[in-house]
C-alpha cells in the first residue's frame, strides 16, 4: 500500500522534475529580487563607495532599499574589518570596531561578503551570491516535504521583497532543515526520533548563530520527544514520557549556541557583547513598524512608551510561547501526538506581533510555515497583500517624510499603506496563531514506525 498523508489521501508523485522546477523557478524570483535591489546601486560611486547621486532619495522614492547595501558604511564593513573582535559600542549606542547588530554567523556573512566589494554595489552583488544558495536550498527542502505547495516560497511575492534586503535566507534554511531532519532524517538509514530531534536541535542551534527566532523551535521540539512523537510510539518501553530524550534535545541546542558563539567570546568579548546590547537599546520608533509604536505613540510621552515597551513586550511574547505550548499539549491529549511544528508556527506568530521591531524581511521567517501547514489559501493571500502594502508603503512614506512631501494620512497612499500593513498584520497574526494551532502538516505522518507498518500493510 502506498504511503498516505494527511486525512488519509494517496500521495501525489512528486519527482526530480518537479523538484528541480520548484527550484528553478524559485532561482528566478530570487533574481527579479536581486534585479529590484540593484536598482539602487551606481551609475557612479563617492570616495566611499556607496552609490551617487541621490542614492538616499533613491532608496525610498524607487523602493530598492536594502539593508545590504545601506550597512556597507557605518560598520566598518567597508573596511573590511573582521566582525566582534575589537568590536564594542559606545554609552549613546553607536556601534564600532567591526560590531554588527546581528548573532556571529551573520557577522561572517556580511565580512565574507564584503571581502571582495570595493563598493556597495559590489557588496550587494558578492552577498546576493553568497545568499542564494541558501534560498533555492529552502526551496528543495519544502519541495521534498510538501511538494508543489513550495511554490508558495518559490513564487511569493516576500521572496522578490525581501531575498536581498538583509541576511535573512541562511536562517531560514536552518528552520526548515530543523523540521526536515526531524521528519525524514538523513541519509538511507532509518533513525530513532531522538537522534532525528537531537540533529533538529542542532540545526535550530546554528540558526540562533545568524538570527534569535529559531531558538524559540526548541522548546516544542522537546514536548515532541518528551511524548514520543506521533502517537507516543517512540517512547521507552514502559514510559509515559522520555524525559532523557528531551534534555538531549534540549541539551544539543545549548551546546551548539556555545561552540559557535565561544570563539567569538573569548576573542572579543565586548565585540560580542555589543550585538546583544545595540538590540537592547534600540528604541521603538518610526522605523521599528510594530504594534507597540502604532498603538502608543498617540497617548504617552516617549520616554514612557520606552519604558513601558521594555517590560510590555517581553512578557508578552513569553506568555504567548506558553499560551501556545499549552493549547498544543491541549491537541496532543485529544490526538496522542504534540504538533511541534504548528506549535512553532504560533510561537513566531506571537514573536513577530509583541516583538518591539518588526523589520519588513521577518516575512520570510513566517512564509515556509504556509508551506508545512495546510493553512487554507485566503490566509496566505491575506497575509501577502498586507505585507505587500507594509513593503512598498513604508518607504514611500518615509520619502514623502524626509523629502519634505505631504506625508499624512489624507495627503496619498503611502500613509495609507503603512497603516494597512502594520495593523493588517497584525490582525492577520493574532488569527493565524490560532490557525495554525489547528493545522496539520502538509507532508504528512513520517515516522519510521509508521512508514514500516504501511508498507507491510
Amino acid at each position: 500500500m502506498p504511503e498516505r498523508t494527511g486525512a488519509g489521501s494517496r500521495a501525489p508523485r512528486f519527482g526530480r522534475a518537479a523538484l528541480a522546477a520548484v527550484v528553478l523557478l524559485c532561482g528566478l524570483t530570487m533574481f527579479v529580487g536581486f534585479l529590484n535591489k540593484d536598482r539602487c546601486t551606481g551609475p557612479e560611486f563617492d570616495q566611499w563607495g556607496r552609490s551617487a547621486p541621490d542614492y538616499e532619495k533613491r532608496n525610498k522614492a524607487d523602493v530598492c532599499y536594502s539593508d545590504i547595501q545601506h550597512l556597507w558604511i557605518g560598520r566598518d564593513v567597508d573596511r573590511h574589518v573582521f566582525p566582534y573582535v575589537d568590536g564594542g559600542i559606545t554609552s549613546q549606542g553607536v556601534l564600532v570596531g567591526g560590531a554588527v547588530e546581528y548573532p556571529v554567523l551573520t557577522g561572517l556573512m556580511i565580512w565574507l561578503g564584503a571581502i571582495p566589494a570595493h563598493d556597495d554595489a559590489a557588496f550587494l552583488l558578492f552577498s546576493a551570491l553568497l545568499m542564494a544558495p541558501f534560498g533555492l536550498a529552502t526551496g528543495w527542502l519544502l519541495g521534498k516535504l510538501s511538494r508543489w505547495r513550495a511554490l508558495i516560497w518559490a513564487l511569493g511575492p516576500p521572496v522578490v521583497l525581501y531575498a536581498f534586503h538583509n541576511w535573512d535566507l541562511p536562517v531560514v534554511l536552518c528552520a526548515v532543515a530543523a523540521v526536515y531532519v526531524a521528519h525524514r532524517g538523513w541519509g538511507r538509514r532509518e533513525r530513532p526520533l531522538v537522534d532525528r530531534a537531537v540533529a533538529a536541535s542542532v540545526l535550530l542551534g546554528i540558526g540562533f548563530a545568524f538570527k534569535l527566532y529559531p531558538a524559540i523551535f526548541v522548546l516544542p521540539l522537546c514536548l515532541y520527544v518528551l511524548t514520543g512523537g506521533p502517537g507516543g510510539r517512540s517512547l521507552p518501553s514502559g514510559a509515559r514520557y522520555d524525559v532523557a530524550g528531551a534534555v538531549r534535545v534540549a541539551s544539543a541546542a545549548v551546546v551548539t549556541v556555545t561552540l559557535v558563539n565561544l570563539p567569538f567570546v573569548l576573542a572579543g568579548p565586548a565585540g560580542w557583547k555589543a550585538s546583544f546590547a545595540f538590540q537592547g537599546l534600540r528604541r521603538v520608533d518610526i522605523t521599528t513598524n510594530s504594534v507597540w509604536f502604532w498603538g502608543l505613540r498617540p497617548f504617552m510621552p516617549d520616554e514612557d512608551m520606552q519604558v513601558l515597551v521594555g517590560v510590555l513586550s517581553p512578557v508578552a511574547i513569553l506568555a504567548s510561547f506558553a499560551l501556545a505550548c499549552r493549547l498544543g499539549w491541549r491537541r496532543y491529549l485529544r490526538e496522542g501526538s504534540y504538533p511541534w511544528v504548528a506549535v512553532s508556527a504560533a510561537m513566531l506568530c506571537g514573536f513577530l506581533l509583541l516583538h518591539k521591531v518588526h523589520s519588513p524581511q521577518y516575512t520570510l521567517w513566517l512564509v515556509p510555515m504556509f508551506v508545512l501547514l495546510r493553512v487554507n489559501w485566503g490566509w496566505v493571500v491575506a497575509y501577502f497583500a498586507a505585507d505587500l502594502a507594509m513593503g512598498v508603503g513604508i518607504f514611500r512614506w518615509y520619502y514623502a517624510i524626509e523629502f519634505g512631501r505631504p506625508s499624512g494620512i489624507y495627503d496619498g497612499f503611502a500613509a495609507q499603506a503603512v497603516v494597512i500593513g502594520v495593523w493588517g498584520r497584525a490582525a492577520l497574526l493574532v488569527a493565524l496563531f490560532l490557525v495554525f494551532l489547528k493545522s496539520e502538516v502538509t507532508f504528512g505522518d513520517l515516522d519510521p514506525d509508521r512508514r514500516r507498518r504501511t508498507a507491510t500493510a
